[in-house]
């Protein structure tokens, strides 16, 4: 009995050994990719945006950018496709197109040159995404790990252009189900982020690191935190139903993907040229480290921003919205901290994280984040921002295939979908499963009248 538990325990060794170097292998495989793929989009991106600001003339390109990109991607087979996909590949331990990642590489490039408003972690998550996968199908893994080498493709390539690892792992582990935590993805996340980031600092990309000046930690002050990431909670609603607001009249309007991105190409060079500067076109780095230095761009400059980056994407370019919401973020802050009696710059630092969470539902990698970007002084402070935010910015988000699990006002589950009325969500049976996209309302509604109809024929039977 003895010599069989024995012989028990060395086998549990050996598989844990086994796992261990399987997975570690992997991830530095994908994180080698990643960090250097990273590295040329990162610099795709940032040349892109310095060659547009020495030539004007590249935003009146905007409408041909766009033809280019919904020629592309109708070609490729990929029309509607992004981040809510890879959520999706992750929850379904589905295969990602491996064509997607030149697509959206070139697509934000484009984006990026001629004045378009969007971010590139959106890309981002797809490049790694779609790397990730790859490498886990040719690693021959079985469907349920296949998601975790979506997840440590997605991580990586997320630290490699911001510089990020912790955060990039807690961020990718955390926000596809909000409450839950991927614990197998942790250590395969961790790996491939660290292994990407590292390379890609060895390539020339700049970490998103900023030096600011952090006041001591004060009652009183924690007060004036928790009003100003509740105002931010709401400027995170604010920008999560204008993108969709924005989206949903394309929808309505539009039929022909061309004469959509025309359209909202032709809006953003109107706009453009009323506001007389390109503090609002492209990433918006320049304008987030003015901020985090104690500058401002005024009252409006936030609102501003939202329309810009969902009038771009609604329109069917590509991007990311994490780098406009730290360029919306960190310009609210800047302006409306000083209100309260909070220090500009760390005002932008607080509303950046604060904003962070309450988009992306997530409370624990904004932290992380403050701790990398910021130097990890104020902690607590940055923590009550972050919760906050993401307390108060409802069951709204950027990503509408995140799951929700619990609610946000009760100890108790509830199982929706981001951006989805939570009510509807409770009356859904479980043989219907979960919509794909923003886009399937009407199958949607079709699932749900006929689940109820069978409901009243079963009590019928009874």
């Amino acid at each position: 009995m003895k010599q069989n538990q024995r012989y028990t325990q060395t086998e549990y060794v050996k598989q844990y050994v086994k796992l261990i170097l399987r997975w570690s292998l992997i991830a530095i495989v994908i994180g080698i990719i990643c960090g250097i793929v990273g590295a040329l989009f990162y610099n795709g991106v940032l040349y892109a945006n310095i060659f547009r600001k020495k030539h004007d003339w590249l935003l009146y390109l905007l409408p041909f950018a766009g033809i280019i990109i919904v020629y592309m991607y109708r070609k490729l087979g990929l029309e509607g496709k992004g981040t809510d996909d890879i959520i999706d590949s992750v929850h379904d331990s589905a295969p990602v197109r491996t064509r997607l990642v030149p697509a959206i590489f070139v697509a934000t490039v484009l984006t990026h040159l001629c004045g378009g408003s969007a971010g590139k972690e959106g890309a981002a998550l797809q490049l790694g995404g779609g790397i990730g996968n790859f490498i886990g199908r040719k690693s021959r893994l079985r469907a349920e790990n296949l998601r975790i080498a979506t997840m440590a493709g997605m991580a990586a390539f997320f630290a490699a252009i911001f510089g990020t690892p912790l955060a990039a792992t807690v961020f990718v582990v955390m926000f596809i189900k909000v409450g839950h935590l991927y614990q197998m993805a942790v250590f395969p996340c961790f790996m491939s982020s660290y292994t990407a980031y590292w390379i890609a600092t060895k390539l020339g990309v700049v970490s998103f690191c900023f030096h600011i000046n952090i006041p001591a930690t004060t009652p009183y002050l924690m007060l004036k935190i928790l009003v100003l990431a509740s105002l931010c909670g709401l400027v995170s609603t604010l920008m999560c139903n204008s993108y969709r607001l924005i989206h949903a009249m394309y929808d309505e309007l539009f039929n022909n993907a061309y004469i959509r991105v025309v359209t909202g190409a032709i809006i953003i060079i109107i706009l453009s040229l009323l506001v007389g500067k390109d503090t609002y076109n492209g990433a918006g780095g320049e304008t987030i480290a003015t901020m985090l230095s104690g500058g401002n761009e005024g009252y409006f400059a936030f609102i501003l921003k939202i329309l810009f980056t969902a009038i771009t994407l609604g329109a069917g370019f590509k991007g990311g919205e994490i780098l406009p919401l730290f360029f919306i973020g960190s310009s609210f802050g800047a302006v409306f901290a000083p209100l309260l009696g909070i220090p500009s710059s760390f005002g932008a630092a607080l509303a950046m994280v604060a904003l962070f969470g309450g988009a992306t539902n997530t409370m624990i990698a904004p932290i992380c984040l403050a701790i990398e970007c910021f130097g990890g002084g104020g902690v607590q402070m940055f923590a009550i921002a972050s919760f906050m935010g993401y307390l108060c910015s409802g069951y709204n988000g950027l990503y509408s295939s995140q799951k929700i699990l619990y609610s946000k006002l009760q100890a108790k589950p509830i199982e929706m979908w981001t951006n989805q009325n939570q009510m509807v969500r409770r009356h859904e049976p479980e043989a219907i499963g979960r919509l794909v996209s923003q886009k399937s309302k009407r199958a949607y509604r079709k699932m749900l009248s006929a689940a109820k109809k069978n409901k009243h024929i079963k009590r019928r039977k009874k």
